[in-house]
């Protein structure tokens, strides 16, 4: 049996992009999006997922490079982080060669690696989708990520599909 996997960006998805890292104070938003709060999002995406149990989540976000696996999972809630069983990016990868790589070319390695399917990416990047893999893109707003009520709809619709 497939598994079916999401494949998950946090900035511009979970909460507006961009977000910053200051070694100190952690993760934050530059002055343009102050009034935000980190996946303030995540509800919507808890929601949109709650019919489909068996569908597992996948990181696709840069926060696994900059903070490694672990500690970008942490950050989500613990709903969705419990169905999350990796990320795109691992440590026996090669640094260079993944970050050369479109966002796009890095979700259908993945999918190739692991044999999935059925997948989804929800994503702010359009940029590196192959025709064949625009199907299974949600491209979000920047901006709104899935405060847009139309990301949503696209995202239900997506998932129906799944069953």
């Amino acid at each position: 049996m497939t598994r079916q996997v999401l494949y998950l960006d946090f900035d511009g998805v979970l909460h507006p992009s961009p977000v910053y890292r200051h070694p100190r104070r952690g993760m934050y938003f530059g002055v343009s999006h102050q009034h935000h709060t980190l996946f303030e999002n995540a509800q919507v995406l808890q929601d949109a997922l709650a019919p489909y149990p068996q569908l597992a989540i996948v990181l696709s976000t840069s926060w696994v490079r900059v903070l490694g696996y672990s500690r970008a999972k942490a950050y989500l809630p613990e709903e969705l982080r419990q169905r999350v069983i990796g990320a795109t990016f691992h440590s026996r990868l090669n640094k260079m060669e993944f970050d050369a790589m479109t966002r796009g070319a890095q979700v259908l390695a993945d999918a190739r690696r692991r044999g999935v399917t059925q997948w989804l990416a929800i994503d702010d990047d359009n940029d590196g989708w192959l025709s064949a893999a625009e199907s299974h893109l949600v491209l979000t707003d920047e901006n709104l990520g899935l405060a847009n009520p139309e990301s949503v709809t696209e995202l239900v619709a997506k998932l129906k599909k799944f069953n």
